[in-house]
């Protein structure tokens, strides 16, 4: 199968040559022209993924595209971006998937000197679970596969899970909707700390990323809503951690990744498959568990 460009705007020399460019993923890459015009006149613009200039991937090089694979939805950490996740979107790519197939926004700042100011906030959950929903609204796809990292993980999913929330900075109320469980085939959960952050022990409410209420301590009220109902998050449910983590950490916060009623999980013990090493060097991996429904 042809390979094609994340630069959906150079998709015209596709046309002329019928050969498709090598994907390349950078802090360059934007959606395409397609996808961006389709969110801004779809209700999707007021949304930070269709605002700004940041790191985005993913998008039809024009409106007429057949989508023919289930596309894949990246949804990265705090204080990363969509262009951290090119070595996945590589090897997806090099695998038959076309940008057209492959989806991936920035949420939240791309500073980690931000870090300790991000937690799951109202605004966060919002934004993922609309771009959930424009993916699969926008390819009219049956379903899609939701791949996250860190933070990503138990952003997405409560987003998939929807229903009621507390932000415990606005001090807001809030209500996400209906599960979109059904519109979920594969989720892979990578380095999320599910149970919470054997560091937030120590934290606490001192920090946003660590509170007790929507944070990432061990005893959060959000955690503890997101961990109550088993395999809630698609038809197929993965996660993927290591012992040698050093941001989720291990020990005294127990061993924090894996996600309730999982069907499998991938665990690594060795550098370099740090809290990083884990996203970035673990696509022929994650393609597995996502496209065939196994753990290599």
């Amino acid at each position: 199968m042809a390979r094609v460009t994340s630069q959906p705007n150079t998709s015209s020399s596709t046309a002329r040559t019928g050969k498709a460019d090598a994907v390349s993923v950078s802090k360059d890459s934007r959606f395409s022209n397609d996808f961006q015009k389709w969110l801004n006149t779809h209700g999707y613009g007021q949304y930070a993924f269709a605002k700004g200039n940041v790191p985005a991937f993913g998008g039809k090089s024009a409106a007429g595209e057949k989508v023919t694979q289930e596309p894949v939805i990246f949804i990265h950490g705090n204080s990363d971006s969509a262009a951290g996740w090119k070595g996945s979107i590589e090897t997806f790519s090099k695998n038959g998937y076309k940008p057209s197939e492959m989806y991936a926004m920035t949420w939240g700042p791309q500073d980690p000197l931000q870090s300790g100011q991000q937690y799951h906030s109202e605004k966060y959950l919002e934004e993922v679970r609309a771009f959930i929903q424009a993916v699969k609204e926008y390819t009219g796809a049956e379903k899609v596969d939701v791949v996250g990292h860190s933070m990503g993980v138990t952003l997405a999913r409560k987003a998939i899970q929807g229903g009621d929330g507390f932000d415990s900075q606005t001090r807001q109320k809030f209500d996400l909707g209906k599960p979109l469980t059904d519109s979920v085939d594969t989720f892979v959960g990578i380095a999320g700390a599910n149970n919470g952050l054997a560091s937030a022990l120590f934290t606490g409410d001192l920090v946003p990323t660590t509170n007790t209420q929507d944070g990432l301590h061990p005893g959060s009220k959000f955690l503890a809503d997101v961990n109550a109902t088993k395999h809630d998050e698609g038809a197929h449910v993965y996660s993927m951690w290591s012992n040698v983590d050093e941001l989720v950490g291990v020990g005294l916060a127990g061993f924090t990744s894996p996600i309730p009623g999982q069907d499998g999980q991938k665990v690594f013990s060795t550098f370099p498959y740090g809290h990083m090493g884990l996203k970035n060097l673990t696509g022929e991996e994650q393609l597995a568990m996502v496209r065939d429904h196994v753990v290599r």
